[in-house]
């Protein structure tokens, strides 16, 4: 390769990203891989039913909205107790994130309902509870196994 050819290569503006923009790309990237594990789930699986590829889409949408907001309300909450001393903080504080990640998807579950109603279908125990927390479970260690391997091109 000649220093010309290289040069094509590279990218017009070699600026790194601002801060938005590599949040913008971060949740752009999730909302992706949400997507992906969703429609593999539809696809291979009996306890989950979207009638279309576009409703998957807004699911993965308010998903990562809903799964965003729930974790930082446990943190929120976890802040809170941390600052606090005594046995009963410490049971606080893991009982409140255990309070909040397991009702959430109660409440994630409902929001579904309401949002989508008859264009989404979770089979199942607890009108389809279990099937979307392994959904959930899914996303997340999908999410944490591609921000590994992004770490690790550095």
């Amino acid at each position: 390769m000649t220093d010309s050819d290289i040069k094509i290569l590279e990218p017009a503006a070699a600026q790194p990203p601002s801060n938005r923009q590599a949040l913008f790309l971060r949740y752009f990237i999730a909302i992706l891989i949400d997507l992906v594990v969703l429609n593999l789930f539809v696809e291979y699986s009996d306890y989950v039913i979207i009638e279309s590829f576009t409703i998957s889409i807004l699911i993965a949408l308010v998903l990562q909205i809903l799964l965003r907001l729930t974790i930082a309300l446990e943190h929120r909450l976890a802040d809170f107790w941390n600052a606090r001393q005594g046995g009963f903080s410490r049971f606080m504080r893991f009982f409140s994130a255990w309070l909040v990640l397991f009702g959430s998807k109660f409440v994630i579950l409902e929001a579904l309902n309401l949002f989508f109603g008859n264009y989404i279908d979770f089979i199942g125990r607890f009108h389809g509870l279990f099937a979307l927390i392994a959904i959930i479970i899914a996303m997340l260690l999908a999410e944490d196994l591609v921000l590994r391997l992004y770490r690790r091109l550095a």
